[in-house]
C-alpha cells in the first residue's frame, strides 16, 4: 500500500456514460480519495459518480475552473494530486507509475505522454498529435524543456502545485501547468502512458469543430501570454 496521500481529481462535463466505470476502476488501496468535479453537467454525471464512490464537488464551466476546484477541495492530508479525464480514455493502471517518482522524492511533476505511449487507433486525431508536436517545439524554444504532449493524466506534488500561479480557467490549464512547472524549476518527468477511445458520447473538444477552434485559441494564448515570460 502506498504511504502517500493521493487525491485523484476528475473534471467531468456530461460524462454519465463513462464516469461510473472510471470511478469504480480506481485503485482504492493506493489513493485517499477520488474527487469528481461536475463542471455544469446537464445529465446525471454527479449522481452516477457519487454512487460509484467518488466525492462530488461543483465548479463553473471551464476545464481549468474544474481542475482548480478539485485541488481546492482535496483533503488537507493529500500530498499528491493526480488529474485524469472522466471519459475512460486514460488507463488507470498507469497511476502507480505516474506517482512513484514523486513518492520516491525524485520528481515533483510527472506528465503522462500519449504520444510516447500506445494510443489505441482512433483515440487521438491527427490534429491533436500535430498540435502536441507544435506546442512542444515552441515551449522547448521558449522555456528550454521538452514536452511531447499536453495530456490530462498527470501527477504533481501538492506543495509544488501551490507554488504555481495558475490563471487559465479553460482548456489552456494543462499547458499552463507545464510552463509554470518549468519556470519554477520543478523536477519534471514525462513518461509514456496508454490511451484508449473514450467510453460513449463525443469529445467536447475533438468532436466539435467550434470547440476545437476555441481550445486551440486558448492554448495558443497560453503559449504567447505565459510561454514568453519567465518566473517572476
Amino acid at each position: 500500500m502506498s504511504s502517500s496521500h493521493i487525491s485523484v481529481i476528475i473534471p467531468a462535463l456530461n460524462e454519465r456514460e463513462s464516469i461510473g466505470h472510471v470511478v469504480a476502476s480506481m485503485p482504492w488501496s493506493l489513493i485517499e480519495e477520488c474527487i469528481v468535479v461536475d463542471n455544469g453537467s446537464t445529465d446525471s454525471t454527479d449522481e452516477v459518480a457519487r454512487e460509484a464512490g467518488a466525492r462530488v464537488v461543483y465548479a463553473p464551466r471551464g476545464y481549468g475552473a474544474a481542475c482548480k476546484a478539485g485541488a481546492q477541495a482535496a483533503l488537507v492530508t493529500s500530498t499528491i494530486l493526480v488529474y485524469l479525464d472522466g471519459d475512460g480514455s486514460d488507463n488507470i493502471d498507469d497511476l502507480q507509475r505516474i506517482v512513484a517518482p514523486i513518492e520516491d522524492d525524485r520528481m515533483d511533476f510527472v506528465l503522462g505522454s500519449r504520444i510516447r505511449g500506445h494510443a489505441q487507433p482512433g483515440s487521438m486525431l491527427g490534429s491533436q498529435i500535430f498540435a502536441a508536436h507544435l506546442v512542444g517545439f515552441i515551449v522547448r524554444i521558449l522555456q528550454g524543456i521538452r514536452y511531447t504532449d499536453m495530456g490530462p493524466f498527470r501527477a504533481i506534488r501538492r506543495s509544488s502545485f501551490e507554488q504555481l500561479p495558475m490563471e487559465e480557467m479553460t482548456y489552456g490549464w494543462n499547458l499552463e501547468m507545464q510552463i509554470r512547472a518549468a519556470q519554477h524549476k520543478l523536477r519534471i518527468l514525462e513518461i509514456p502512458v496508454d490511451y484508449r477511445c473514450r467510453i460513449g458520447g463525443v469529445s467536447k473538444v475533438s468532436g466539435n469543430l467550434s470547440a476545437s477552434m476555441t481550445a486551440a485559441a486558448r492554448i495558443l494564448g497560453v503559449v504567447f501570454r505565459i510561454g514568453f515570460s519567465r518566473r517572476p
